[in-house]
């Protein structure tokens, strides 16, 4: 038994010994290894500054750089208007069934409404709040602002109101172009209860009175 354990002793020692050799040949490896890598940065570096030069550092000019230029805010509360307004859009092309033949002048009414509304509003039986003139508007330019008097005059509830389109008398061929349009467009607008042309004595086929709706309440 002493033998066999004698021998087993000495074979670990061996193989303790062999171990610690290839620890120490492995440890001696990674050395030669760092000393050559820094051995090539040391050389890198002196052919850098070699090929560069001397280096001298700039003078301050006083320059400062500029801040980074913002990317300019979504515009979501425009695009949110724009779709409004499409939404709201009048047309040129809105047919003619909606007029009515009253006392020799184009007038209209709401379905629902008796005719007498329409003989109260030219009597002047409700005050005129505002008015909009559209004398010298292009036709784009005269359905934009109606649309937007329209709303202004709703928010702020105004029940009657008074729009001069003019009789034509400076346009071409001295056709009322505005005219015709005018009424096309009011009648495709929800908040228009009745229209009708004005009195002569309060502007004649040249004006357009116009009674809106109440502005809706919150519940």
């Amino acid at each position: 038994m002493s033998g066999k354990s004698g021998r087993t002793g000495l074979a670990g020692l061996k193989a303790l010994h062999r171990e610690l050799q290839e620890r120490q040949q492995a440890d001696e490896a990674a050395e030669r290894e760092m000393r050559r890598k820094a051995d090539e940065a040391r050389r890198a570096a002196a052919e850098f500054r070699a090929l560069v030069g001397e280096v001298v550092p700039l003078k301050p000019d006083g320059r400062v750089d500029p801040a980074p230029i913002r990317p300019a805010p979504l515009p979501y509360q425009r695009w949110a208007d724009d779709s409004e307004v499409l939404r709201e859009s009048i047309s040129d092309d809105y047919g003619a069934d909606w007029l009515i033949d009253t006392d020799d002048t184009l007038s209209y009414r709401r379905t629902g409404l008796g005719h007498d509304v329409v003989r109260k509003l030219r009597r002047g039986q409700w005050t005129v709040q505002a008015q909009l003139d559209l004398h010298g508007h292009r036709v784009d330019e005269a359905r934009e602002a109606l649309g937007e008097f329209l709303r202004a005059c709703v928010r702020q509830e105004m029940r009657c109101v008074r729009i001069i389109h003019g009789k034509g008398l400076g346009s071409k061929n001295r056709t009322p172009i505005l005219k015709e349009k005018v009424r096309r467009w009011l009648v495709q607008k929800d908040e228009v209860l009745a229209f009708v042309e004005a009195r002569a004595n309060d502007g004649g086929s040249g004006v357009v009175l116009v009674l809106l709706k109440g502005a809706a309440r919150p519940a």
